[in-house]
């Protein structure tokens, strides 16, 4: 239990320490805009969106692709609210006020990041049925997961493990409808 303790304590210092470094950071107005524009698309209206668009002419996969996509979203939010709720781990906005991003998180805890493994999730799964598009799938992904932490929700960490989770629920979404 101490290893675990000390490893963690580890990355938690490491964490903290780029969380005041991006914290102080005053962005130029493009990357603030993206960052912000990714964070909402992230909430939610990319992945509707992509589903509608995709029923609507994705061809014969359509069905098994918003399937696997659905599986997988809802299976993400399942699994970040449990594992948030075990962690109880603040927000670096809760514990270092941020010197631009002034938005209200989704939720109370941090870890692990809901955003991002969400986002993966999606883009793996989807991206599984349409190769064609599955480098703008995981580039979404990956801005998603960049946003959460210049803006102030999540720390390296949250990030890192939710992208982990997220894969791994959009690679057995994808057993479970091919």
């Amino acid at each position: 239990m101490a290893v675990a303790r000390d490893v963690w304590g580890f990355f938690e210092q490491r964490d903290l320490r780029l969380m005041r470094r991006v914290h102080r950071w005053r962005a130029p107005r493009i990357v603030r805009f993206w960052m912000l524009l990714m964070t909402r698309l992230g909430d939610g209206p990319l992945w509707y969106g992509l589903g509608v668009i995709l029923l609507l002419c994705g061809g014969p996969q359509r069905f098994h692709a918003v399937g696997a996509g659905a599986a997988a979203g809802l299976g993400a939010v399942l699994l970040f609210r449990q594992i948030k709720q075990i962690s109880r781990r603040k927000r670096p906005c809760q514990i270092e006020p941020h010197c631009w991003a002034m938005i209200t998180p989704p939720d109370q805890f941090s870890f692990p990041s809901g955003h991002t493994m969400t986002a993966f999730a999606m883009a793996i799964s989807v991206g599984f049925f349409y190769p064609e598009i599955q480098i703008v799938l995981l580039s979404l992904a990956v801005a998603i997961a960049v946003s959460r932490i210049i803006l102030g929700m999540h720390f390296l960490t949250d990030v890192l493990v939710g992208m982990f989770l997220g894969i791994g629920i959009g690679l057995v979404s994808i057993h479970l409808f091919t």
